[in-house]
C-alpha cells in the first residue's frame, strides 16, 4: 500500500488524495480515493469496505511508516486478525517498489484525460475529474498483460479476462480492413525484436559501448532485458551486463556487400580558395549519394567568411 497525494479536489468530497492498493501475486491493483487528513480509523474502515470485502484478510501489508499505518489502531487491528506488518525504511525505501511503480503508471494514465482541465464536465459532457476515471483504469489495468507473469491480474485472480468494449470492434475493424491483421504481425515482430536478436551475433551501439563497434563473446542472457558478455582487458572497466536495448544485428564485412567499409578515409584534398580566403579548419565530412562525391565543411581565417561545403 502506498499514498498518492498533492492531487487537486476531486469528486463530490473533494478528495485530494488516492489510496493504492495491490495484490503482490496476481498484481490486481485498488485504487481508493480519500483525504490527505484522514485518520487511521477512517483508512481502516476504507481498507475494510473496498478491498477486505473483496479479497479476505490480509496475509502481509507491504507499505511505508506513514503515521496511519504505524499508529496503535491499525498495528492492533492487523495483529487481531494475523496480519504481519512490513514497514519500509529510509536505507531500503524500494521494499515498497512495487506500489511506487503502480502509481507511476496511475498517474500515467490519469495525466491522458487530464490534461484540458479537471472540471467535472466539459461541453460535450464528458468528464475530466480524476476520481471517476478510476474504474475504468482500474479494469484497463486488470486486463494488461503483466511483464512479470506474462499474464493479465484478471486471469490470475479470476482466471478469465472480462468483457471489453474493443473486444466486440476487432472483428469488425479487422472485417472491414484485411491489412489491419498484417499490420498487427507487423507490430509483433518489431515488439520481438531484442529477442530475435539473441539468435544472431551482435554488437553494440556506438554511443554506448565504444568508439567502434565491439563483437564480445555471449556468456549467458539474464531473462528477456539483460545479456552478460565476456570482456577484453581493455574494456573491463566496464560492467559486464547490458540491456538488450543496446544490442543490434552485426553484419560481417562483406566486400561484395560493402566494398566500402574497409576502405581507409582519403587525406583531405588540398583546396584553393578563391581570393584571399585561408582554410584554417575542417569541420565535417559527407558523401552525397547522387554522386558519390565527397564533401568538407571548411571554416576560414576570415571571420566575416561563412563555412562552406567544398568537394
Amino acid at each position: 500500500m502506498d499514498w498518492v497525494t498533492g492531487l487537486p479536489p476531486g469528486g463530490d468530497r473533494s478528495y485530494n488524495a488516492c489510496l493504492v492498493s495491490l495484490d503482490i501475486f496476481s498484481k490486481t491493483p485498488t485504487f481508493l480515493p480519500c483525504h490527505k487528513d484522514d485518520t487511521d480509523m477512517n483508512t481502516a474502515l476504507l481498507i475494510w469496505n473496498r478491498v477486505v470485502s473483496w479479497t479476505g484478510i490480509f496475509t502481509n501489508i507491504i507499505s511505508d511508516r506513514d503515521p496511519k499505518f504505524t499508529s496503535a489502531l491499525w498495528t492492533n487491528l492487523h495483529q487481531l486478525f494475523g496480519t504481519k506488518l512490513s514497514f519500509s525504511t529510509s536505507y531500503h525505501p524500494q521494499t515498497d517498489g512495487l506500489a511506487e511503480r503502480v502509481i507511476q503508471a496511475l498517474e500515467h494514465m490519469v495525466r491522458r484525460f487530464c490534461a484540458y482541465g479537471l472540471e467535472f464536465k466539459d461541453c460535450d459532457g464528458f468528464t475530466h475529474d480524476w476520481c471517476n476515471l478510476f474504474p475504468a483504469l482500474e479494469l484497463s489495468y486488470e486486463t494488461s498483460i503483466h511483464a512479470s507473469s506474462n499474464q493479465t491480474p484478471a486471469i490470475l485472480e479470476k482466471g478469465c479476462n472480462p468483457k471489453l468494449p474493443q473486444d466486440s470492434l476487432r472483428k469488425d475493424l479487422i472485417e472491414i480492413n484485411p491489412t489491419s491483421a498484417r499490420f498487427k504481425g507487423m507490430l509483433d515482430k518489431a515488439r520481438m525484436h531484442a529477442l530475435r536478436c539473441m539468435e544472431d551475433s551482435f554488437a553494440y551501439a556506438k554511443d554506448k559501448w565504444d568508439k567502434s563497434h565491439a563483437t564480445p563473446d555471449f556468456k549467458a542472457l539474464h531473462g528477456e532485458n539483460a545479456i552478460e558478455v565476456e570482456l577484453s582487458e581493455e574494456l573491463s572497466n566496464k560492467h559486464p551486463k547490458f540491456l538488450v536495448s543496446l544490442i543490434k544485428p552485426y553484419k560481417s564485412s562483406d566486400a561484395e556487400i560493402f566494398p566500402l567499409r574497409n576502405e581507409i578515409p582519403q587525406a583531405i584534398p588540398p583546396v584553393e580558395p578563391s581570393g584571399s580566403k585561408e582554410i584554417t579548419k575542417q569541420l565535417k565530412e559527407r558523401k552525397l549519394r547522387t554522386n558519390k562525391v565527397r564533401e568538407y565543411l571548411v571554416r576560414y581565417s576570415d571571420p566575416t567568411c561563412e563555412d562552406e561545403w567544398l568537394p
